[in-house]
């Protein structure tokens, strides 16, 4: 029989009940006639406190509470790939089916669809000893990826009878296990699990491969780890959404979770209509194939914004057990962090800075830390990488959510105004970004690329650094009174800024970059530079080495020359040969 108990108050998004009527912490519960979703946040003698993923208005004093007796969870089968949903796992498309364009309140939809027939191999046979999270069936979920069917990470057992291989729906029994108890149990292809309670692993591996995006500024300068954890502040308008988006499409991980939280419902229609379009360039199949979308929009109520984020975390868990790469693109932690702040306010804690609960940082911790390259229970390999991005009001880096999110991710990309407005994008001020994990992936680029391109792009940042302060000169007294060698310094950095930092998302071959491709860019880069210090040594002026359009030239190598013809690039290497030579010729 299922515990009630009758509201005694309302405050927004919390509902309090008098007494204690037997739920437990985190129990999902049915709120009202309307049989809203909420969830049980505070338990003491004397008051239960219930925080509702639905709006409340309408809800009176004396409406009945139900427990469901188990806590808020996702639904793990085949269907969540090429979805789309909301905070607390609905789908939205199913939704739309019963209650038209609006979502109404106390809506109940299946999460997957409990029909539809999946193909499905069985790749146990009768008489297996099976361990916790073994994988027991495949089923292709989308052409571009096998779903892998796994016993829940708390069973275990002998296989008594399997069925044959075949159509299944979902809820259809696979196989029948003996337990250790002795007693049996019929295994479909659903889990259940809680949404705050990470997925057990087996081990925890340090970051050792990188996350291959496409764009130079972050595989070469900011790299992020697989499994690692990356923060994209910045003010309106700087491009974080569409980071994530050049991010999502072009990097290497097998599966993609975007979590649209608390984002603009306009900008989050805008997500899914260009999602759904988008076209995986690895398959040539659509994007959505190895993507899911959980569409939160701003004018929600702000619990399931807050559960938003762990709803997303448990989709990707799940399918890093499977030995998949995730990568998960939360936009953004900032607005979950203010739903945590209203929520705090009704519940009258005391507040921290700029009225943020004093348990945010917390919070952020434990989100981040459900990142990492994992050897699973199944014996497989797989990651959940994180990116969040954050909104600080006005761009100002030093408040809470920006200064606590520093503290747990080894990756920063700071975005900057100025150079969004100045169309550099990108937007990526490189003098602010930095990834401590450079030092851990540095053996790799050794062993996979060059053993030269960590040095390279030490080199490129150092003229980077270079030219910042240069630029404090030439503000005050202008560039005319550097010598040449500092002159020579500016120009390269306009070369590295401009030819190589910038990239364009519009065009074919400049929107994603090989990872080859950009170290012969950096040498083509590096080689101009070091032939043009020995004309400057050789008392050569900046204005005659700036006759010669070669500078323009190293420029557009990113357009001109094709991601598949990188011999052309030995080509440059020769024309600044030419240009050393023709400079001495001509000031002989």
């Amino acid at each position: 029989m299922a515990k009630t108990g009758k509201i005694y108050g309302i405050n927004g998004p919390i509902v309090h009940i008098k007494g204690d009527v037997g739920f437990q912490m985190h129990e999902m519960v049915y709120v009202g006639n309307q049989n809203l979703v909420g969830e049980v946040i505070g338990l003491t003698s004397k008051d239960t406190t219930i925080e509702v993923y639905e709006e409340t208005s309408g809800i009176k004093p004396g409406e009945l509470v139900t427990g469901t007796g188990s806590p808020v969870s996702v639904t793990l089968a085949p269907g969540i790939l090429d979805n789309i949903f909301d905070g607390i796992e609905r789908p939205l498309s199913e939704i739309a089916r019963t209650s038209g364009m609006y979502i109404s309140r106390g809506v109940s939809v299946d999460s997957l669809d409990m029909e539809k027939l999946w193909d499905t191999k069985i790749i146990v046979k009768e008489g297996d000893r099976l361990f916790p999270g073994a994988i027991i069936a495949e089923v292709p979920e989308t052409p571009a990826i096998v779903h892998k069917v796994m016993l829940p990470p708390d069973t275990e057992g002998f296989v008594l009878k399997t069925v044959s291989n075949g159509k299944y729906k979902i809820t259809d029994t696979l196989i029948t296990l003996q337990l250790p108890d002795g007693t049996e149990k019929e295994i479909n292809m659903i889990q259940k699990w809680p949404i705050r309670v990470p997925r057990p692993t087996a081990k925890r591996y340090p970051a050792t491969v990188p996350l291959i995006t496409g764009q130079r500024i972050l595989d070469t300068l900011f790299p992020l780890a697989k499994g690692g954890t990356a923060a994209v502040p910045g003010g309106f308008g700087t491009g974080k959404t569409m980071t994530q988006h050049q991010i999502a499409k072009w990097s290497d991980a097998d599966i993609i979770i975007y979590i649209g939280c608390g984002e603009r419902g306009n900008e989050m229609t805008q997500v899914l209509e260009e999602f759904s379009e988008l076209i995986d360039p690895k398959s040539g199949n659509p994007l959505m194939d190895r993507t899911t979308l959980i569409a939160n929009t701003s004018n929600m109520p702000v619990a399931a914004r807050e559960a938003s984020l762990y709803s997303g975390l448990t989709l990707a868990e799940y399918y890093r057990d499977m030995g998949y790469d995730v990568a998960i693109m939360a936009d953004s932690t900032s607005r979950w962090a203010e739903a945590l702040r209203e929520i705090s306010g009704r519940l009258e804690e005391m507040p921290a800075e700029e009225g943020f609960p004093a348990y945010l940082a917390s919070r952020l911790s434990a989100f981040y830390e459900r990142a990492g390259m994992m050897q699973n229970l199944n014996g497989t390999e797989g990651s959940v990488t994180i990116i969040g991005a954050v909104s600080p009001q006005g761009g100002d880096f030093s408040e809470p959510v920006t200064q606590n999110t520093k503290r747990f991710v080894r990756c920063f990309w700071g975005l900057d105004k100025a150079l969004a407005y100045a169309r550099h994008f990108p937007a990526i001020q490189w003098l602010t970004s930095y990834s401590e994990y450079l030092s851990d992936l540095s053996s790799w680029y050794t062993e996979h690329v060059d053993k030269k391109f960590i040095d390279y792009r030490n080199q490129m940042v150092y003229i980077l650094t270079q030219e910042s302060g240069l630029m404090e000169i030439v503000k005050l007294i202008g560039s005319d009174v550097l010598p040449d060698d500092q002159k020579l310094i500016l120009e390269i950095a306009k070369v590295i800024r401009v030819g190589f930092l910038q990239q364009n998302a519009f065009h074919k071959d400049d929107t994603c970059v090989p990872l080859e491709k950009q170290f012969k860019m950096m040498d083509v880069i590096l080689y101009l530079y070091k032939r043009s210090r020995s004309l400057i040594s050789m008392g050569m002026p900046m204005s005659v080495l700036k006759e010669d359009p070669i500078f323009d030239k190293i420029i557009s190598i990113k357009y001109d020359v094709p991601n598949d013809r990188l011999d052309m690039l030995d080509d440059y290497k020769k024309a600044i040969d030419k240009f050393y030579e023709d400079v001495i010729e001509r000031n002989a």
